[in-house]
């Protein structure tokens, strides 16, 4: 099946000369894939980088190319092989800024690229390139605005030390659980975007050095685009200038930034619409689209099954200290707040937005909800003779079942009831 949607792609870009410059009076094609490689004093690895790249896209790469190094502020002789290297071969390219940070020099060389299709990987070239049309076909296809190699995915080949193994999963798991996100591999050096489509983007992205890749991302998830992930094979360099514990130390920091400016709605990109794909075959048997409040209510019930086990298990230990309205206020405040943070990024499909608006109105709610599983338990259940533990236990449970029906209708009509909420 990929086979055939790369075929496709491809078999729509394919020019008649690929990654060669014009001859006297014709005029070069323009480049399909414009492949930038950010280089800061590199001028020991680049000449073998630049020529084994170059020489796998002549021989193997179907589309119009152009290899572009992109210098941002190297004070060796980085910059004068990188020119040696563009009068040299056919399809290079060489560009430089004096702003260092391997984010600047890619939205320097992106946004002056004529390519349709703006990529980049390491210098090191520590992923196999054979990832590369995979890779960008989808984004050719329409099916997808960006697409990135993956380490983490279940078929790529990784070697690299255990220490940066664990950071690196540690990372993006800590992305995955704070933003919600579907991509798993967000630092891998091997990345392509539609042109149209990271320019705005690049207007948002405010870090210019390692994190330019994860906020990068991040916006482009929160803005609705699709991201496609290719597993790759990936060897890591040992001779890497990258300092992990610092490097991930900064992209920490990075995601409180891009955390607050996604909570006060300053995350949102004016982008330009959507590729449709092509039509489904008239003849076609298509399942019906997936119920959307069936698919909330099984989210939410899942969440609420958690929730309550939660509840009553830590009213239960409070219980033994505590007074019935303490240990429910105290039980209540802990879940009440993981399950609205839940059903708002997995039941409602809300990952940005004024959080404050949300929270303040699911705490009234959390109010109407003590209120009434405690008035249950105290006033009802020890108003019985002879009531027990597990009597009280029975009737908050009960209680906590009968709101869970009622918090779902207000959650859904009134707590995230406002689309300027609801991202693509």
């Amino acid at each position: 099946m990929r086979e055939n949607v790369v075929g496709e792609a491809v078999a729509a870009h394919t020019p008649a000369v690929s990654g060669t410059l014009a001859t006297p009076g014709t005029r070069a094609p323009e480049p399909t894939v414009d492949i930038v490689i950010p280089v800061l004093n590199e001028a020991r690895a680049l000449p073998g980088c630049v020529e084994t790249l170059h020489a796998f896209l002549t021989a193997s790469f179907p589309l119009t190319w152009r290899i572009t190094v992109a210098d941002n502020g190297s004070t060796d002789a980085t910059w004068d092989i990188a020119t040696g290297l563009a009068a040299r071969l056919p399809g290079v390219h060489a560009t430089r800024i004096e702003t260092r940070g391997r984010g600047a020099a890619l939205r320097h060389a992106w946004n002056a690229s004529p390519a349709e299709i703006v990529a980049y990987m390491d210098v090191d070239l520590s992923t196999h390139l054979d990832a590369l049309l995979p890779m960008v076909a989808p984004l050719l296809s329409g099916h997808s605005e960006i697409g990135i190699g993956s380490r983490l995915a279940r078929s790529s080949r990784v070697r690299r030390t255990a220490r940066r193994e664990l950071i690196s999963r540690c990372y993006n798991l800590a992305l995955r659980l704070s933003f919600g996100t579907g991509f798993r591999d967000a630092q891998c050096g091997f990345k392509a975007v539609r042109a149209d489509v990271v320019r705005p983007l690049l207007g948002r992205v405010q870090d210019d050095a390692w994190f330019f890749d994860t906020e990068l991302l991040l916006l482009a998830e929160h803005n609705g685009l699709r991201v496609h992930e290719t597993p790759v094979d990936w060897f890591e360099d040992v001779d890497s200038r990258v300092k992990v514990v610092s490097t991930a130390w900064q992209d920490l920091r990075g995601m409180i930034r891009v955390a607050r400016r996604m909570s006060r709605g300053q995350a949102r990109v004016d982008l330009p619409p959507r590729r449709e794909l092509a039509p489904v075959h008239p003849d076609a048997v298509v399942a019906p689209p997936t119920n959307p409040l069936l698919a909330k209510l099984v989210s939410f019930a899942l969440i609420g099954v958690v929730s309550t086990v939660a509840h009553t298990s830590l009213y239960a230990a409070l219980r033994t200290v505590w007074t019935p309205e303490w240990a429910n206020l105290a039980a209540l405040a802990v879940t009440a707040a993981a399950n609205t943070e839940a059903n708002r990024r997995w039941t409602f499909g809300r990952r940005g937005g004024p959080r404050t608006r949300v929270h303040s109105r699911a705490g009234l709610l959390f109010a109407i909800n003590y209120l009434f599983t405690t008035t249950v338990v105290v006033s009802v259940v020890h108003a019985l003779p002879g009531h027990g533990r597990a009597l009280e236990l029975a009737a908050l449970l009960s209680a906590y079942v009968v709101m869970t029906i009622v918090r779902f209708a207000v959650l859904d009509r009134w707590v995230f009831r406002d689309r300027a909420l609801v991202t693509g």
